[in-house]
């Protein structure tokens, strides 16, 4: 038997196509981003979505405020949000981002179609997480959608977030407080997996140690209001990027944009 002969009768005894060198590829082209930003109420984050390329968002929320942008009518379910991907898929259009505002909003809706399916009153109905693993494959549908869209038609994808502070159980050190995305664990992981960049948005902040007397020392937060971007994981918060960019950005789509090797190839 030949070596080509082995790798096709060793896979369950059945026929496979054998992958040879020629199969290999090589990606030039710089495929649009997958963008997750979470960050805590009020710093900017819609503001941030809505100066991307050509946007038009997909509401769970009515989070816009008097920002001036094409908008679907606010999703009351998740089959909402579908058809709206669906729409920027099939009908002819020239948006080069979708922004879906926001995530934590869309999960309930989620949950609503799972309780629906399958005859539950709640998502925690079935008991031992099981809702929580039946609403995974809502979001897979959902991701295929985003993905259909980015890898299709060449939309820019940003997913907004709101967070919120847990404890964080390290195996190496002590546990501690951090920000994440309010999500539960299960969904925000696959999110998480799925984005290009996890943008964390705050303000920055410093703090100094003052003497009250008495031997005692408090600690306050003093902070000017700039809002920025943070691009790398800290244990203060998650955080993730594939292009290399600086640890912290201004909270500014034009200085984002700038770092991207994508948006430096379109200007």
């Amino acid at each position: 038997m030949t070596g080509g002969e082995f790798v096709l009768s060793t896979i369950q005894g059945d026929p496979i196509m054998a992958i040879s060198l020629a199969s290999l590829k090589r990606s030039s082209a710089l495929s649009s981003p997958r963008i997750l930003v979470h960050g805590v109420a009020g710093v900017g984050k819609s503001t941030f979505a809505s100066a991307a390329p050509n946007p038009v968002f997909i509401l769970t929320e009515d989070g816009l405020g008097t920002l001036d942008i094409p908008h679907f009518p606010l999703a009351r379910s998740f089959d909402d949000v579908m058809e709206a991907l669906a729409a920027l898929y099939s009908e002819d259009n020239d948006f080069r981002t979708v922004v879906i505002d926001s995530v934590d909003w869309l999960e309930p809706l989620i949950w609503a179609r799972a309780c629906k399916d399958n005859g539950w009153k709640s998502i925690e109905d079935p008991g031992y997480g099981k809702g929580y693993v039946a609403a995974l494959d809502l979001w897979r549908q959902y991701i295929d959608g985003l993905n259909a869209l980015r890898d299709e038609k060449g939309l820019t994808i940003i997913q907004i977030a709101h967070t919120e502070i847990k404890r964080f159980d390290s195996p190496e050190h002590d546990p501690y407080d951090r920000y994440i995305i309010k999500l539960h664990a299960r969904a925000a992981a696959l999110l998480q997996e799925h984005s290009d960049a996890v943008l964390f948005a705050n303000y920055r902040i410093s703090t100094v140690k003052s003497d009250v007397g008495f031997n005692k020392k408090v600690t306050r937060a003093l902070g000017s209001g700039e809002r920025v971007l943070y691009s790398a994981e800290r244990p203060a918060f998650l955080a993730k990027n594939r292009y290399g960019l600086p640890d912290v950005l201004p909270l500014s789509w034009d200085a984002f944009a700038s770092a991207m090797p994508q948006f430096q190839a379109q200007s």
